[in-house]
């Protein structure tokens, strides 16, 4: 071998042991680092899971509230129902702007801001000492929360691995949106009746900001870095306030019907902002809603599966609330007792399907779980005035085991397959469907409700007779006309959560098998899209 070939040898063998030494210092250095890995992931699910359920107990905590609230600050029974209002509105009509500011501002970063911002606002809606003030702290609120919300999705996304993993995080986030709804009905029972009404919004306060320090302290900052991009802000202005006029055109049709004035030009107004809302991303460089977003036939029968649920189990906690405080006469804590049965449900059938889909995929429990929503709304409708709460919980049961099936599949459908930078985008649609869907439908079946109640009243005044008519005019409304205008929801509720049902026969495919998108690797171009186990 001649000198020139020996000196190549040789540094080709001193090349090979360096990069064999990298590896192997590399491999060490992850072996070493997998148990704080681990531990860290651990603390981050528990971190992003407390935000989660924060943001989804203060869409209840309040109502419990609500009439002590009216007393103490004077409100209209109108003015009343924006305290809600307000707050699911600004959640529902902003979580599209703030899933894209996780993507491009840096999801860590953006989900802080969203806790904090959510946090500040509790604590001036607790010290509120008027009505404007009380409704500008919970619209302020609901901002946050449409921060904190997708972008908490989209982390879990960035930092759970593809598989059993992510899908135990996966199943602990749905589980914290399922059971906030029901928990926070307890827990807003509890602080007013031991507490104050102002404490629950100053509950939230002291679980920020821990949930704010330790998501600084925790999660990775690199996942989900910033990328280069512009919000679409005329974008989120139109559809946040179509939004707006959407639920406040629907809410007066319960007290002033269908053909009066201010619902009309709300209901006009609207449809003239949401159609201005799909011309804008249509021509915009960068939509707030690319519609590539809801190319997938899986992803966008999954929105419109979120939205119709969201209508049917808002509506549930609702009325259900009501029965148990007008009809059963129950108190607030004994009323939060009563529902905890259904958000128990959600959050241990959760648990179950996270493990079930890793095996059948998700279309099996995405089938099933609208059809038992879907049964269970059909037996509630059928309770009467006479009957105590043990002909509820069976239907309540039941219903939670829907919701259940459902959250996990649909929480996996939605990133399935999506670029890793818009994760956080299609996480916070998935939202957006369910909030803008719950605040919808309830509208829409609060006027149900109204309508075969106040039917159900004209009979009963037409059967007294003239005799008993004034003193009927004067008394409340009965028992068996409140039930009958809850019978009449549910109805409506179930034939919902059954449409939902037949969108996820038509729309949803089992093949070809899309796959959940992780964390591009090290050195992969903008956009990648990390291939991982298949969502049947």
């Amino acid at each position: 071998m001649s000198t020139r070939e020996a000196g190549v040898s040789t540094r080709e063998a001193g090349v090979s042991t360096r990069e064999g030494g990298a590896r192997r210092g590399a491999a060490r250095r992850q072996a070493a680092s997998g148990t704080l890995t681990h531990r860290r992931q651990d603390l981050a699910l528990a971190i992003i899971g407390a935000a989660q359920l924060m943001v989804m107990l203060d869409l209840t905590i309040v109502n419990v509230a609500l009439p002590t609230i009216g007393r103490a600050l004077g409100f209209s029974a109108t003015g009343l129902a924006w305290v809600i209002n307000a707050y699911v509105v600004a959640f529902g009509g902003l979580l599209l702007l703030g899933g894209r500011s996780g993507d491009l501002f840096g999801r860590r970063r953006m989900f802080v801001a969203g806790v904090l911002a959510f946090s500040l606002a509790s604590l001036a809606g607790g010290l509120a000492t008027g009505q404007a003030a009380l409704i500008a702290a919970r619209a302020i609120q609901g901002a946050g929360a449409a921060i904190a919300s997708p972008t908490a999705l989209s982390l879990i996304a960035a930092t759970f691995a593809d598989g059993p993993a992510r899908h135990r995080a996966m199943a602990v986030y749905a589980a914290m949106s399922g059971a906030g709804g029901g928990l926070g009905l307890l827990v807003g029972g509890l602080l007013t009746e031991w507490a104050s009404w102002r404490w629950v919004l100053f509950v939230n306060v002291p679980i920020g900001l821990l949930v704010a320090t330790g998501a600084a302290l925790v999660l990775d900052p690199g996942a989900g870095r910033a990328r280069p991009g512009r919000l679409d802000l005329p974008g989120a202005a139109a559809v946040t306030a179509g939004t707006a006029l959407l639920a406040y055109g629907l809410s007066r049709a319960a007290d002033s019907g269908w053909s009066g004035t201010g619902t009309i030009v709300s209901l006009l107004a609207a449809g003239a902002l949401l159609a201005g809302f799909a011309l804008i991303e249509a021509r915009s460089s960068q939509p707030l809603l690319p519609p590539r977003m809801l190319a997938s036939r899986n992803r966008a029968g999954g929105y419109a599966i979120m939205l119709l649920l969201g209508a049917a189990m808002l509506s549930l906690i609702f009325f259900m609330t009501q029965f148990f405080q007008d009809v059963l006469g129950y108190s607030p804590i004994v009323t939060g007792l009563a529902i905890l049965p259904l958000p128990v449900t959600v959050g241990t059938v959760s648990q179950i399907t996270s493990r079930l889909v890793t095996r059948a995929g998700i279309r099996p429990p995405l089938t099933m779980g609208p059809l038992v929503l879907a049964a269970g709304l059909a037996w509630l409708s059928m309770i009467s005035a006479r009957e105590g709460y043990p002909a509820a919980l069976g239907p309540l049961l039941l219903a939670g085991l829907g919701m259940g099936l459902s959250f996990v599949p649909l929480t996996l459908n939605t990133v399935s397959g999506v670029r890793h930078e818009e994760v956080g985008l299609a996480s916070g649609l998935l939202n957006t469907s369910q909030q803008i869907g719950g605040s919808l439908g309830l509208a829409v079946l609060v006027a149900v409700a109204a309508t075969v109640t106040r039917s159900a009243v004209r009979a009963a005044v037409t059967a007294a007779g003239h005799a008993g008519r004034q003193a009927a005019a004067r008394a409340p409304v009965p028992a068996h006309a409140l039930v009958a205008g809850y019978d009449g929801a549910f109805r409506v509720g179930a034939a919902i959560a059954a449409v939902a049902f037949l969108v996820a026969v038509a729309a949803l495919r089992a093949a070809p098998a899309p796959r959940v998108p992780g964390p591009p690797p090290a050195g992969a171009p903008e956009g990648a899209v990390s291939r991982g186990s298949p969502v049947r």
